[in-house]
């Protein structure tokens, strides 16, 4: 008991020390609280008295007079020409020769009027005086920009030597010339023997006139779909096809499909031995034909005045790093080129592989490739580029106007150089074919409201030229069709943007591409692709026909095939045997008849189970083998043929 009332003691005690501690605490919290009041009262007062001190007119004695509304081109803002009315401002006011601490420590936050040093303190809202940059309406304005001149190194369109070719195949014979036939026949043979030799089989080598044949059936099949190879020379009903076996028989196409190789095999075990150093090359494998196929575009064509850069996608599900992911794009997976192609033809002028590193510029993916397609040397000047958001970038274009390059894409309001300020911005709301602008030295950004807001950047357009767009809009139940305003740079990029687009739809409407166990064949058919699309171009060019790509490709390809080695398979013009009657090669009879001792008169002996029906049966086909039951209710034995297709 006396433990336990001491106890009770101690924590009485600790808890009045508490208590007297805690009203402490209080006390002093209220005295810092009414020193801090009293502080900021006195900050006030001074703040007051040494602003009205501080800015007196300039007529004050060492002080350069006041800007007037002229001076340097920018106006007086309202509260300066307030301050110098004031009463403080006035001439009998006492001169101040500095200010306090607590003034200075909220510099800027005064009355604007003399000079003073540099702001150090939060800005000031935007105003006339700033000279910050500020949306501007449609009504305002605008420079229009000097129109560069265009001097392409060459006169645009087919060259010289290009118009000497007629044919199909002589446009087809520019890109994959006989040297490179030559080459691409070396180069197979050498990796057919190879790899014959590790299975310890015979290589028989080809020659050209085999890879002429090898393309037309190539071209053929991007023409003539099949859900497999082996179908294009089967002899059923159902595919008896007959070009495919005139042309090359099916085991040397499928040999030659399994041993073409592009590179030198010596080339690529160098590489390999390469891998992991700076000196490999990812590329090693297509170099020969990437190459020159790259070199035959630019030398037989000259893009017209606008041009356009864009990704392409080859479709791949190769498991290799070469292959990328592009969420916007029909083709999500596959090996990525960064193309340049005229907006007008769809004309692939040059083109590169992405390796997964930039080109080499060091100024970022997107700016790297543009500068490593525009070929300036070969282009000349005067030339207007359009790509999209991925490319824009102020620094971007500012170079490419150094070197005599408009250029005009859609940009994020996002990207470094896009000016920030939101003064006389869209606002919620704002209706359709609203236009704002900022020109700042060569740029313009622009902004147009459709569905949805639009922003450009370009070097080559003036703001508004008057133009409009039809848009169909939803009035009082009823839709109808208006027409508002639209930015000349909005325009002229739908309409000359899709180059590359143009290119893909061209080349995916007869693609030759098939599946492969190698990746670098799928580059391969890509490449041939390339080569007729851009030969078709060509002839429409030169002969000015009406020939389209599907009758340019029939033609090629027959005549590819007439230049081939001719076909040791079945002759084209046999025709296929008709099957025979069913009826005649099937015969109906008792399972056991040869021993009729294991029937008796009711037939129970010798029944077997239906093949149709599961039921038991003591009858079958003879031809087959097969029980099957043939009753009044059961027709199992024609049911079960007819669903074998005899």
């Amino acid at each position: 008991m006396e433990r336990q009332k001491y106890r009770s003691k101690q924590q009485r005690e600790a808890k009045e020390r508490r208590k007297k501690g805690e009203e402490k605490k209080s006390i002093e919290g209220e005295e810092n609280r009414r020193e801090y009041y009293i502080f900021l009262y006195v900050l006030t007062w001074s703040m007051s008295k040494d602003s009205d001190a501080d800015w007196e007119p300039q007529s004050q004695t060492g002080r350069p007079p006041a800007p007037t509304p002229t001076e340097g081109g920018r106006e007086r803002s309202h509260s300066a020409a307030t301050s110098a009315t004031s009463p403080a401002a006035s001439p009998t006011a006492t001169p101040t020769t500095g200010r306090s601490r607590a003034a200075r420590r909220v510099r800027g936050r005064g009355r604007r009027g003399g000079s003073r040093g540099p702001s150090r303190g939060p800005s000031r809202a935007p105003s006339a005086v700033t000279g910050e940059q500020q949306w501007r309406d449609v009504g305002d304005d605008d420079v229009e920009p000097a129109l560069l001149d265009f001097v392409p190194m060459r006169e645009p369109g087919p060259q010289q030597r290009t118009r000497l070719a007629t044919s199909p195949l002589e446009f087809f014979k520019l890109f994959f010339t006989d040297a490179v036939l030559d080459t691409l026949t070396v180069n197979t043979n050498a990796y057919g023997a190879k790899r014959h030799d590790e299975k310890q089989v015979v290589w028989h080598n080809i020659c050209r006139a085999d890879i002429y044949s090898y393309l037309a059936m190539v071209i053929y099949m991007g023409m003539v779909k099949c859900s497999s190879l082996l179908d294009y020379w089967r002899g059923s009903r159902l595919y008896s096809l007959i070009f495919p076996p005139s042309v090359i028989s099916r085991n040397k196409f499928l040999r030659i499909s399994r041993a073409l190789h592009m590179s030198d095999i010596t080339a690529d075990e160098e590489n390999v031995a390469k891998r992991g150093t700076p000196a490999y090359d990812r590329l090693c494998k297509i170099k020969p034909l990437y190459s020159h196929i790259v070199e035959a575009c630019k030398a037989h064509f000259q893009p017209g005045r606008h041009i356009s850069i864009d990704e392409r996608m080859v479709a791949s599900k190769a498991r290799i790093s070469l292959k990328q992911y592009i969420k916007s794009k029909p083709t999500k997976w596959g090996y990525k080129l960064f193309v340049l192609a005229d907006s007008g033809t769809g004309y692939t002028w040059n083109f590169f592989v992405y390796e997964g590193k930039s080109p080499g510029y060091g100024k970022g993916l997107s700016y790297d490739s543009v500068m490593s397609l525009m070929d300036f040397d070969l282009l000349g000047t005067g030339y207007q580029l359009y790509v999209d958001n991925f490319y824009t970038s102020s620094h971007l274009f500012l170079d490419l106007f150094k070197k005599k390059i408009g250029a005009c894409g859609t940009i994020p309001a996002n990207r470094v150089g896009f000016p920030k300020t939101t003064i006389n911005d869209f606002t919620r709301g704002t209706p359709r074919g609203a236009i704002k602008w900022i020109r700042d030295s060569e740029l313009l950004f622009v902004k147009w409201m459709d569905t949805r807001e639009v922003v450009m950047c370009s070097t080559i357009h003036k703001a508004f030229t008057g133009d409009t767009a039809q848009r169909r809009v939803k009035t009082a139940g009823a839709w109808e069709v208006v027409h508002v305003p639209i930015p000349a740079a909005v325009k002229d990029y739908n309409q000359h943007m899709g180059g590359v687009d143009l290119s893909d739809a061209l080349i995916g409407y007869y693609s030759s591409s098939h599946k492969t166990m190698k990746w670098y064949r799928t580059f391969f058919f890509h490449f041939l692709d390339i080569a007729i699309v851009n030969a078709h171009i060509l002839y429409q060019q030169c002969q000015r026909g009406s020939m389209n790509q599907k009758e340019f490709r029939q033609a090629l390809i027959e005549e590819l095939a007439e230049l081939g080695t001719p076909s040791t398979s079945r002759s084209s013009t046999s025709q296929v045997a008709a099957p025979p009657n069913p009826a005649a090669s099937h015969k109906l009879h008792y399972l056991d008849e040869q021993d009729e001792a294991k029937r008796d008169s009711t037939g129970r002996a010798g029944r077997r189970l239906c093949k149709l029906c599961h039921r038991k049966t003591p009858v079958g086909c003879s031809t087959c083998g097969v029980p099957l039951c043939f009753v009044a209710t059961r027709d199992c034995y024609n049911e079960w043929h007819t669903q074998q297709g005899m």
